[in-house]
């Protein structure tokens, strides 16, 4: 069965300061308990704020680093999960079930890319 790598774009500017809400929380760790039942979550998390991140670039032969924030970036990855489904469908089906967890204030944008099996 495919793999999927499904990234979660934020705005970082436009987070609530304080977080997720305790609803929140709760709503998604019932849709994480039932997509990990259904054997199809193989592994999520979310990711610290891009001021605590580092970007490596490899450009005309020279190695940079740079450390956050990021602030010319509109979006960046503020989480990831990756699943096993039949197929895309499934995947998107997933993903929109998740994005639907959130509050009607979040703007929330999910890729779903499958990963490519060696």
């Amino acid at each position: 069965m495919p793999r999927f790598l499904t990234m979660i774009r934020i705005d970082e500017n436009n987070v609530p300061a304080e977080g997720p809400s305790p609803e929140l929380m709760e709503r998604m760790g019932k849709l994480l308990e039932e997509i990990t039942k259904a054997g199809v979550m193989l592994d999520t998390a979310g990711l610290r704020p891009t001021s605590e991140g580092s970007r490596v670039t490899w450009s005309g032969g020279r190695m940079s680093v740079t450390d956050g924030p990021f602030t010319e970036s509109k979006e960046v990855i503020g989480g990831y999960s990756i699943t096993q489904c039949k197929d895309k469908a499934e995947a998107i089906e997933w993903t929109k079930r998740f994005l639907g967890t959130h509050d009607e204030y979040w703007t929330i944008t999910a890729e779903v890319r499958e990963i490519t099996e060696a």
